[in-house]
């Protein structure tokens, strides 16, 4: 039976799920692997009066770097900039290994955001860990979670770069259905209950919430409650990938995480969180960050600690310098701009989707995030509906062949399998090009109803 412990952070008790509850969340190899003998002890060179002769850490008298500037956007302002410089202590920082979570500073500054983003205070037993992109924290909690064969539950169509995790473990791949209003539910739960007796319940459920990547749809309220509840009921662990939750440009509230909702559980503590700056700061930067459990973070600061040690800690200094510059309502004003930008974006392409598309695909608006997701109509034949066709021939050879590139829908099913569907990216194509695209398209898709149907659509 699980036991609970109380924190007195919020304004009524937040009851979180204990230590040992996390024990068979891991996998073997987390289970196995051993404190790193040098990262371990990096804290203890900050004791008062020690001297330290711990790390193998270079005499930064070596570093040719004596100062670093840069400018950045007046947040509100995009005609206005600032100069930003990093010299002495800063860039000192920036210039040596650092410890294995991240930046004390970055770390404090993330902690206020989800603070105001999710309404998670400190205390209630979740931490933060920053990563070299939230991918690079996505891998590391599947190789701490996940045991070679483990049934993973996973939303299909799902984001492709997650599926070779689970395939290179040989994991079976149960998807579970999404449609217009996110990952369903009903579906979930169908799974969980009919799972078969003396077979393991899978661990984790990962899913995207916002702006989905492929589908560009979003889990409603109603949903994100539903997963929870089947989360506590059956045991298992929702990673929350949300790279896009900054990207929500639908008119209705933007609908609370599965990170903030938890505080409405009986406890808290089945959600890990990744979020990532890339897509509102710089995809270069490489700077993503995990908030969740402290006993699952500890696992992938071990796993760091053994492979790359730890995330630049240059990047991650100029990333504070930018946000402790800007506050947090800066940020505020930064992210909306981005998300009015992305829906301008995708007002075009879907104008330019009406003018040529219709009547030969279908799809739904999104409302966060950069793609669109839709089903090549390849059948003029309303009579038969038992073969809705396959997008890959199409957008593989004839689209290409026509001179536009974009995915067929078969790379975001995790067991692979025929499907008419499509993901197109607008986050950086211009007007003209998307009119051009789009044309492109239509005439591939009529090129396979001459196929299929012998006659001109």
């Amino acid at each position: 039976m699980i036991q609970i412990s109380d924190t007195n952070s919020h304004d009524a008790p937040v009851k979180r799920l204990p230590e040992e509850y996390y024990t068979n969340f891991l996998s073997n190899l987390a289970k196995e692997r051993k404190p790193g003998a040098i990262r371990s002890l990096l804290h203890l060179e900050q004791a008062p009066g020690v001297i330290s002769l711990l790390a193998g850490k270079p005499n930064p008298f070596t570093f040719p770097f004596t100062s670093l500037s840069f400018n950045a956007r007046s947040p509100g302002h995009s005609d206005e900039e600032i100069t930003l410089n990093l010299s002495g202590a800063e860039l000192a920082q920036g210039l040596q290994y650092g410890d294995t979570p991240g930046l004390g500073q970055l770390l404090d500054w993330l902690y206020g955001l989800q603070e105001i983003d999710h309404g998670r205070k400190r205390n209630e037993g979740w931490t933060i860990f920053i990563g070299t992109g939230s991918q690079d924290l996505i891998y590391k909690a599947v190789s701490v979670m996940v045991n070679p064969g483990d049934p993973v539950l996973i939303e299909s169509p799902t984001y492709a770069g997650v599926i070779p995790m689970f395939h290179s473990l040989h994991c079976d791949q149960i998807e579970v259905e999404t449609d217009s209003r996110g990952i369903r539910s009903s579906s979930l739960r169908t799974i969980l209950e009919q799972w078969p007796d003396g077979k393991p319940k899978p661990k984790v459920l990962y899913t995207v919430p916002y702006g989905c990547n492929p589908t560009g749809m979003t889990a409603t309220l109603e949903r994100r409650k539903e997963v929870l509840q089947l989360a506590r009921e059956h045991n298992f662990i929702i990673l929350e990938d949300d790279p896009y939750f900054h990207l929500y440009y639908g008119k209705a509230p933007r609908y609370p995480s599965y990170f903030g909702l938890e505080l409405e559980e009986p406890e808290v503590g089945r959600v890990l969180r990744f979020d990532s700056l890339s897509k509102v700061l710089s995809a270069g930067l490489r700077i993503g960050f995990a908030s969740g459990p402290e006993a699952l973070l500890r696992a992938i600061d071990q796993h760091t600690a053994t492979s790359n040690l730890q995330t630049s800690s240059l990047t991650q200094v100029i990333v504070f310098k930018l946000l402790g510059s800007w506050g947090y309502e800066g940020f505020n004003i930064h992210v909306r701009n981005v998300a009015a930008f992305y829906a301008k974006k995708r007002d075009v392409f879907e104008r330019a989707m009406q003018k040529y598309l219709t009547g030969l695909a279908e799809w739904s608006t999104p409302e966060a995030g950069m793609f669109f997701w839709f089903k090549l109509l390849l059948n003029d034949n309303k009579a038969v509906n038992e073969d809705d066709g396959d997008s890959e021939v199409v957008i593989k050879t004839k689209a290409f062949k026509n001179g536009v590139l974009a995915l067929p829908g078969t790379v975001f099913l995790p067991n692979e399998r025929r499907t008419p569907y499509v993901r197109a990216s607008f986050s950086l194509t211009g007007e003209e090009d998307v009119d051009r695209a789009m044309q492109r398209i239509r005439d591939a898709i009529l090129d396979a109803r001459v196929s299929v149907n012998g006659i001109s659509a």
